[in-house]
């Protein structure tokens, strides 16, 4: 379906109401939870993945039925303190195409 797509696809360090309450691209020291945030559009009926990866390999996958014509949905990682690398999420529908994908830094932007 030529129009399905993410309107919006963004990490967070929470949700309200359904929302991101921010948008972040890379967080230092940070421990706590990272939130991947998905608004679909014409999707209906069909199914999205996030896959995880963190610095290229597999973290896991959430799949997801999406249940209306625009459709909102998260998943979220609890992030551990001093580690950094780069976290991507891939969103796939259900052939394993990709939809969107975005990628988070987390740790120190600078070597010591």
């Amino acid at each position: 379906m030529p129009d399905a797509y993410a309107a919006r696809a963004l990490f967070t360090t929470g949700i309200v109401n359904r929302e991101p309450v921010d948008q972040v691209v890379s967080l230092d020291a940070y421990q706590g939870d990272i939130y991947f945030f998905t608004d679909l559009r014409n999707l209906e009926g069909r199914s999205v993945t996030h896959r995880w990866e963190f610095e290229g390999q597999f973290m896991g996958q959430i799949d997801f039925a999406v249940g209306g014509p625009r459709w909102r949905v998260y998943s979220k990682k609890t992030l551990n303190p001093g580690v950094s690398g780069k976290w991507t999420v891939l969103v796939l529908d259900e052939s394993g195409w990709p939809l969107h994908a975005s990628i988070f830094m987390q740790g120190p932007a600078q070597e010591e």
